[in-house]
């Protein structure tokens, strides 16, 4: 969006159209002079120009998840970020002295009109003012009519008057410069009382009104087309009732056909879509919450399967960050591990069972990186598990660990990808060894236990639904172990000690509807 909005200004100064012009510097009193005297007026010039500017509002839900409305919070995001982006001062004199621009009539080319009425009123009150100042001058200092209370008495009130008037306007435009818009709804959302009224939104509205009208003035000031992008994160992982808000508030910034709004919202259906159905948003739609997505989202955009190249690199960046952590861990213990060649030599060949794993994730050509999630998270996820299930190992070990470098970290994927299958076959791992320890299967591989096992849970796949739901391709699963790292029953009791991304409620879960389901 930044490449477009530079190249459309390059092209539309090629065209020899005047250059954009900005509210700083000298042209924030060119704004306020145009603010105070001038109404802008939007020309068929206005309307062909193709240059624009997008002013980018990042909303994280989840920072504001502990409010009691959400949707406040994006609204006061707004208003914060378009004070902080175009200056206080102008937006403080907008909701004074400015108006919305009007659409010319006919054909012409003027974008400013002089406020005649305005201009009026103005040298009104100034003649006013000069004229009580000098009645009362004339009743203070010239002698002889010193003693005529009456003329003091008239020059004191026109005075007066016309210093109140000018007064009063400079007190409303202090006002809104100290009080921001985002005070003002965050004191009317605290307010209970006001809160329960019917005139609550209209309040909300007005405030979204005025930024709307102040936009459009700033649109022919700044002689091209403005946007307000809105990106909205984070809403996945808030309540249900908070999810609703924010659509709501979004309905409501958008009841305008011309309000220069994009929202860009970045959500897993999968997770909005079931908290749309528990509100009371849905009615009217038969409880569907993928049809009210479709009528909200104007230009949807799921995300491709991401590509091999792209896995490799977000997993690249991931290593990245874990490489500057251990650098900075084992630049701090310099000292200690000086003081204890010990652990100095366990340290080092932990650095580099960890160095290897990497290369393997990392490495196009190992069929590890074909298993590699899509979601970035995940991805960090085990990037982050990798070196500490890789020194409990060593440490578990004693130095002398069975398992390469490579397999631990093809079971930190394998138990990533698909925890609900391998709770399964390592809790029928445990079962069989402790009902029958002398017919321990230690030598079968941890797929053909599985495989024996998996009518069971096909059975038990309905109080296992939502485990079950955070596994992958349950294809991939079946090539993973089966084929490109057939885990043995021993292997899989030694890294089950030093398994940290599992779940291990699961397997308990597990357990006991087996222990029942045998009754």
């Amino acid at each position: 969006m930044r490449e477009e909005m530079a190249r459309r200004e390059a092209a539309e100064l090629l065209r020899g159209h005047r250059k954009p012009r900005s509210p700083h510097g000298w042209g924030l009193l060119v704004a306020l002079w145009l603010l105070a005297f001038y109404e802008p007026v939007v020309t068929e010039g206005h309307l062909r120009r193709k240059n624009l500017e997008f002013v980018f509002i990042r909303f994280s839900a989840w920072e504001f998840a502990g409010c009691d409305k959400l949707w406040a919070g994006l609204v006061t995001t707004l208003c914060h970020r378009i004070r902080q982006h175009f200056g206080a001062l102008p937006l403080s004199v907008f909701h004074v002295l400015g108006s919305r621009p009007r659409f010319a009539s006919g054909f012409s080319q003027r974008e400013w009109i002089l406020k005649t009425g305005t201009c009026l009123r103005l040298w009104a009150l100034l003649l006013v003012l000069g004229a009580g100042v000098a009645i009362l001058l004339v009743a203070l200092l010239v002698p002889g009519i010193k003693d005529h209370h009456a003329l003091k008495v008239v020059g004191s009130a026109v005075a007066s008057l016309s210093g109140s008037s000018l007064l009063l306007g400079a007190f409303s435009i202090l006002k809104n410069f100290l009080v921001s818009e985002k005070k003002k709804i965050e004191r009317l959302t605290n307010s209970e009382r006001f809160a329960g009224q019917l005139g609550f939104m209209s309040k909300i509205r007005e405030e979204v009104e005025v930024l709307v009208d102040f936009l459009a003035f700033m649109e022919v000031f700044e002689r091209r087309r403005l946007r307000v992008v809105l990106e909205i994160t984070g809403l996945d992982l808030c309540y249900p009732e908070k999810v609703a808000g924010v659509f709501n508030a979004m309905a409501t910034l958008l009841s305008d056909a011309n309000a220069p709004f994009i929202f860009l919202l970045a959500v897993d259906p999968s997770v909005i879509v079931p908290c749309l159905e528990q509100t009371g948003c849905m009615k009217g739609l038969a409880d569907n919450g993928y049809l009210y997505l479709n009528r909200a989202v104007s230009l949807p955009f799921s995300i491709p399967e991401t590509g091999a190249r792209s896995r490799l690199r977000s997993v690249e960046a991931a290593i990245q960050t874990r490489e500057d952590l251990m650098y900075r861990i084992i630049a701090g213990n310099v000292a200690k591990t000086r003081a204890a060649p010990g652990w100095q030599e366990a340290d080092a060949e932990a650095v580099a069972w960890i160095h290897e794993a990497f290369r393997c994730l990392h490495d196009g050509a190992d069929v590890l990186s074909r298993y590699i999630p899509d979601n970035g998270a995940n991805v960090r996820r085990i990037v982050n598990t990798v070196p500490i299930t890789l020194r409990l190992l060593l440490h578990r070990s004693g130095g002398a660990a069975a398992l390469s470098p490579r397999a631990a970290a093809a079971w930190v994927v394998l138990a990533d990808r698909w925890p609900g299958r391998l709770s399964w076959a390592l809790q029928c791992l445990e079962d069989s060894g402790q009902s029958l320890p002398a017919a321990d299967p230690a030598g079968r591989t941890l797929w053909s236990i599985f495989l024996q096992h998996a009518g069971e849970l096909s059975a038990l796949r309905q109080p296992l639904g939502k485990v079950l739901s955070l596994d992958g391709d349950p294809e991939l699963f079946q090539a993973f172990l089966a084929r490109d790292f057939p885990f043995s029953a021993a292997e899989a009791r030694e890294l089950l000690g030093v398994t940290v991304n599992l779940d291990h409620s699961i397997r308990r879960q597990m357990g006991l509807l087996r222990g029942l389901a045998r009754l």
